[in-house]
């Protein structure tokens, strides 16, 4: 299996990519606005960089409910930042967005991934995705973006996200973006019980099913902190093991604050399974 990110293809067969994850929000749930000012969040990127992310993800907006974050703010937040990082790094860089608008000018400051958290509910999205060939998430959320949904219910948790990301591949594949451009993610803590995720990810083979690259975001989740009793910021091993699961049953995106640790569980796990495929 080969995944295209702007001008590089992997071949993701038994490899899984880390996405370093870069915060421009002032209240991350995870670092809480600790990259918030442009040169931390450039020496950031640098630190990233070093221990071995495949590319990056710039986000202005967090997925959970908080106040209201306009375009134009989500736009001064990211595209600049886009903008720094495609003249420093030659590393592909993705935007964490469910806007059109913010999509299309980052792409023009140089990204090549739209990074998706509301299943593409910008009607748009998927033309802008198409227009400047850029590769694109497919997440699962069962309300929507920046909404508290703290009792969801389903009919069939595993099947009603595989059908709902089915569609959503559908979709991209109509607008014309290619299959190596497409990846899907369950959106573990996205409108999901802890015990839901947990499910999710231990059946995360439904999502490889679909034959698209599956995108694993379970970095420092609450889910993660639910079962273990943990706060937020010790909740690395718990990351380890459910990325290392994850890249067993087939995941080959981890979404990762943590890179140095979760490259090198992705370079032993690919090691593992080239051997088991010799």
């Amino acid at each position: 299996m080969y995944l295209e990110l702007g001008t590089t293809r992997f071949d993701i067969t038994t490899r899984a990519l880390v996405m370093g994850i870069l915060n421009r929000t002032p209240d991350s749930f995870f670092d809480g606005g600790e990259y918030w000012s442009f040169d931390d969040f450039i020496r950031q990127a640098e630190v990233l960089g070093d221990e071995g992310a495949d590319f990056l993800d710039v986000g202005g907006v967090k997925a959970g409910p908080g106040p209201e974050v306009t375009v134009e703010e989500e736009m001064e937040r990211v595209v600049p930042a886009i903008a720094a990082l495609s003249a420093r790094f030659d590393l592909p860089i993705s935007v964490d967005t469910f806007r059109a608008s913010v999509l299309h000018e980052s792409l023009n400051a140089g990204a090549c991934v739209g990074n998706d958290i509301s299943g593409f509910g910008d009607p748009a999205f998927l033309e802008v995705a198409a227009r400047h060939g850029a590769s694109v998430v497919a997440t699962h959320v069962r309300i929507g973006p920046r909404i508290a949904d703290p009792a969801p219910i389903y009919d069939d948790v595993r099947a009603d996200i595989t059908d709902f990301l089915r569609v959503r591949t559908e979709w991209a594949q109509a607008a014309g973006i290619p299959d190596e451009r497409i990846m899907v993610d369950a959106g573990l803590d996205l409108g999901k019980t802890p015990q839901m995720s947990l499910e999710l990810l231990r059946h995360s083979d439904d999502l490889v099913d679909l034959g698209f690259p599956v995108f694993l975001s379970a970095s420092n989740k609450g889910f993660l902190g639910e079962v273990g009793g943990t706060e937020v910021g010790d909740r690395r091993e718990a990351t380890w093991g459910a990325h290392t699961l994850g890249i067993a049953l087939g995941c080959r995106i981890l979404r990762a604050h943590d890179v140095k640790g979760n490259r090198r569980i992705a370079d032993m796990m690919s090691a593992i399974l080239q051997h088991r495929r010799d």
